[in-house]
């Protein structure tokens, strides 16, 4: 290994342990890296030069001296991330320890002309930089998720159900040009799974999976803190898993029966034929909204609302069963609009079929959890993907074609 890369591999090494574990001493950050104090105590110099570690007052150890303490600086860098949905579109300013400064929601892409959209979420971000006081030159890049088959390398989404009208096109062309950024591109899920780990929510964690449903259902996956991306950047497809009911397969995946749409269907026909609820469904159809409202009616405790959240466990269960056994996982998180209201229903559901039906229950349990984001951890995952491009060159974020 060359000088110059021997010297960026350090810095990567303490920025990412002082990120990991916050506040730490230069004797600590020797301890958690495996460097020598001469290449730590360079090191230190140079990220403290570039604005990107600051002194923060003194711990004192059982023996000896005080040692001063680093930390990253949380506004040397800052970037955007967007997660472009049917139903809604979100858009976070985050900073470099994963702290949200911004953020707003937009009405969804579904049915507007994607060269519009582009153009309303651009004018988005103007005015949330603006709103938050950031000079430009602090912000990095632009993050930028869908759900769907993607080519990341060249930021093309090549097959999506509900973005069908957005296959083709060139989203690293078409956002840098209005916002004036460098922007990369990736799966909603798989950078909600990295926003978990770039915010410190995944301590301790060997093998994780974000599970993000939305408008589809998706597993971002993070093995020993390194984005699992397989031969394509496509892991994780957790939606398109068949699910098996009574004596016979179903010839239906998770995603046809376990998401929000299709728990809106299936109350929709069960209304049509006499069955009573409090759950208050539009008259436009707007399947979303619907879901709140079921949820809603099963937290408040309406037995047929609970019923249907009921089922969609079920499915659900069955695929993340299917990933916690293929790939012996310790934590998952619950993330995603569909689960902002009822969400302690599926989590409760969750950890008791992981309880029961995980192949290595005896030996560990699994940890499921809900995104301390929900909703918006997908757009905080985009950003996290650029700051980690920056702060972590060449790790994790797969540009292949």
């Amino acid at each position: 290994m060359s000088s110059r890369a021997q010297h960026r591999a350090s810095r990567v090494s303490v920025l990412e342990a002082i990120r990991a574990t916050g506040p730490a001493s230069r004797v600590e950050l020797a301890a958690a890296t495996g460097l020598t104090q001469a290449t730590i105590s360079t090191t230190v110099r140079d990220l403290i030069a570039d604005g990107l570690v600051e002194e923060t007052g003194e711990r004192t150890p059982t023996r000896g001296k005080p040692r001063t303490l680093l930390q990253l600086v949380s506004a040397a860098r800052c970037a955007i991330g967007v997660q472009i949905g049917a139903d809604a579109i979100l858009v976070a300013v985050v900073d470099a320890v994963g702290a949200v400064i911004a953020r707003t929601r937009l009405h969804g892409a579904r049915e507007q002309d994607p060269r519009a959209t582009v153009a309303r979420i651009a004018e988005a971000i103007a005015e949330l930089v603006l709103t938050a006081g950031l000079p430009r030159e602090r912000i990095i890049g632009l993050g930028v998720v869908t759900p769907g088959l993607l080519d990341i390398g060249r930021g093309v989404i090549l097959r999506s159900r509900s973005l069908g009208h957005w296959v083709g096109r060139d989203l690293r062309a078409e956002f840098g040009e209005p916002t004036g950024l460098d922007v990369i591109t990736d799966n909603d899920a798989t950078a909600a799974a990295l926003g978990e780990f770039w915010g410190g929510e995944l301590p301790g964690s060997r093998a994780h999976c974000t599970v993000y449903m939305g408008d589809s259902v998706g597993a971002g996956l993070l093995m020993q803190g390194t984005v699992y991306r397989g031969a394509s950047a496509n892991t994780g497809a957790i939606g398109s898993i068949a699910v098996r009911r009574g004596s016979g397969w179903r010839g239906s995946t998770v995603e046809d029966l376990a998401t929000p749409r299709a728990v809106v269907e299936r109350a929709r026909a069960a209304i049509a034929t006499g069955a009573e609820t409090s759950a208050a469904l539009s008259d436009d159809g707007d399947w979303y909204r619907d879901f709140q409202s079921i949820s809603v009616a099963a937290v408040r405790g309406d037995d047929f609302s609970i019923g249907l959240i009921r089922e969609s466990c079920e499915y659900l269960g069955d695929g993340v069963v299917t990933v916690a056994n293929l790939l012996d996982l310790d934590s998952i998180t619950l993330a995603g609009p569909a689960f902002t209201i009822a969400g302690t229903l599926y989590l409760r559901h969750l950890a008791d079929r992981l309880a029961s039906d995980a192949f290595a229950a005896e030996r560990h349990p699994v940890q499921v959890r809900l995104s301390s984001q929900l909703a918006d951890a997908a757009a905080v995952g985009a950003a996290a993907l650029v700051l980690q491009r920056d702060l972590r060159p060449g790790v994790d974020h797969d540009r292949r074609r």
